[in-house]
This record gives structure tokens, sequence and C-alpha cells, in this order.
């Protein structure tokens, strides 16, 4: 039987073409999917260039600030707030009221200027000592 399949002509590869056309067309898609997806070409070099802001100076982190996270480091950030330094120059009651403004009453910016001011000079200790005096930013009576 095997030795009949053998002897038998090939497949009809007439149609051949067709499934390299097809497969083409499919690598044509994804080449151009790639090229044109929503994912931004500049977002290689975002870690780059979101390290940097004004002035050219870097960034911080300022969720390693007891109480800031992700959605007050974006208002802090509106307001231009994007260094412990500015945090430890900025005004306690500007940054209420854009807090209170975005929907964020319930937080308090006292202690968070309080770190910032001792993360801006460098003195991690200081920052270490304080934060363990506070829960979610406000100091703990």
């Amino acid at each position: 039987m095997f030795a009949s399949f053998l002897a038998a002509e090939g497949p009809n590869t007439g149609l051949l073409w067709l499934l390299y056309a097809g497969l083409a067309f499919l690598l044509l898609v994804i080449v151009v999917g790639w090229l044109t997806s929503p994912v931004k070409r500049e977002q290689v070099g975002v870690r780059h260039e979101a390290s940097k802001v004004r002035g050219g100076k870097s960034a911080d982190d300022l969720t390693k600030i007891e109480g800031v996270g992700p959605k007050v480091r974006k208002v802090l950030k509106g307001m231009g707030i994007e260094t412990f330094d500015d945090l430890a120059r900025a005004k306690a009651s500007e940054v209420q009221e854009t807090l209170n403004a975005s929907g964020l009453q319930m937080m308090n910016p006292e202690g968070w200027i309080d770190q910032a001011k001792l993360a801006a000079k460098g003195d991690w200790a200081g920052f270490d000592k304080l934060q363990r005096k506070l829960k979610g930013g406000r100091r703990v009576k």
C-alpha cells in the first residue's frame, strides 16, 4: 500500500501559490500592525524622559513619601511638584486646596512636606525615623 502511495502522482500543487500569497499577506498584516501599534515609539525612551523635568533636574519618586500614592503623585505633578525639593517648598494649604479639588479631601499634605524636606536634604535616616511615626502620612498620636 505504501509503495502504491509513492508511485502515485504527488499532491496537486496548482493552488500552492495561493497558500504562499496568504502567508505573505498575513506577514504583511503583522508587520504593518506592529509598526502602527498604539504603543508610541517615544515610549522606548520613557524611562529616560520621565526622569527629567524642567530645568534638567531629575524627577524624584514621590511615592516614597508615606501617604503619597500614584493618584496623589499625579495631582502633585499637575501642580508642578515633581521633586522632593518642590514638595518641601510647597505650601500645605495650596496642596490641600488642589487635593480637595481633585476629590482627595481625606489627604493631609503636612506630613508629606516634612518628609520631603528630609528627603531633599538627603537625610534618609531622619526620613526613615519620621516615617515610622506616620500612618498614611499623618503623625500617629
